[in-house]
């Protein structure tokens, strides 16, 4: 499996996480998702973020309540929607 750089759900540098990704079913670190995206092999989003635009949003509003700034938060995630979850 191809390992990648950033997180192909949000965007994260996956080098930065704290626990090395998200976690597969059977345990072990994903090499696509981070750990604040994917556990257990399954999406931690809400149900109802479903695409890049409302996954963009969700992002946002999460950075803003760890303190970034607005703008930062959108400059960091624009990107998102040519990630290999919400390619179509």
């Amino acid at each position: 499996m191809k390992a990648y750089k950033f997180c192909q759900s949000c965007g994260f540098p996956l080098l930065k996480d704290k626990k090395g990704g998200g976690t597969e079913k059977d345990g072990t670190i994903s090499k696509k998702y981070c750990s604040m995206c994917y556990e257990n092999g399954s999406f931690l989003t809400p149900p109802e973020i479903d695409t890049a635009e409302k996954m963009q949003k969700f992002c946002i509003q999460e950075m803003k309540k760890d303190g970034m700034n607005r703008f930062f938060a959108w400059l960091a995630t624009r990107s998102i929607s040519k990630l290999e979850r919400w390619k179509k």
